[in-house]
């Protein structure tokens, strides 16, 4: 079933695919990476003024990195805006995904964190540096492919 946004998005030609709609009844897009800046200020641009958050994930060991924005549309007097979720994208070997630091200042801290985590490369950022980790370590440690340094597991302790 297609939403308001994603049929919105077809009448004026945008690439992207409908994951659905999540329990709450957002809206979800998957964007390419190399769609999502511009798609994000056409967003921002339509209304979708407010960040709400940025988050990622690892979807698989192995597999693909995502990038998950959850924007919402804020207007005076309304009470229920309107809200949707898209998903970007990243392969594992070279995760890239343009920065929308430009778009919505609020991204700053957020997309650092998932670089700092999971070690996605937000293009354009201003200060895409280490948030938690100390610079010197090594790995992204959110990656379910990720070991510990100086880890040992107890095996067979009693």
């Amino acid at each position: 079933m297609q939403g308001r946004l994603s049929a919105w998005l077809v009448k004026h030609g945008l690439i992207h695919r409908s994951l659905g709609f999540d329990y709450q009844g957002i809206e979800t897009l998957q964007i390419k990476p190399e769609d999502w800046h511009s798609i994000a200020v056409i967003l921002y641009v339509y209304g979708y003024n407010y960040l709400r958050s940025q988050c990622a994930y690892d979807v698989a060991p192995g597999g693909l990195l995502a990038s998950v924005y959850h924007l919402t549309r804020i207007e005076y007097g309304i009470d229920q805006p309107e809200e949707v979720c898209i998903k970007v994208f990243a392969p594992r070997r070279n995760p890239r995904i343009p920065s929308v630091f430009w778009v919505w200042k609020s991204a700053d801290f957020q997309e650092r964190e998932s670089y700092d985590m999971l070690g996605i490369f937000y293009d354009n950022h201003p200060r895409l540096k280490r948030i938690l980790m100390p610079e010197s370590w090594i790995g992204w440690p959110l990656r379910k492919d990720y070991i510990a340094p100086n880890f040992y597991e107890i095996q067979d302790a009693h």
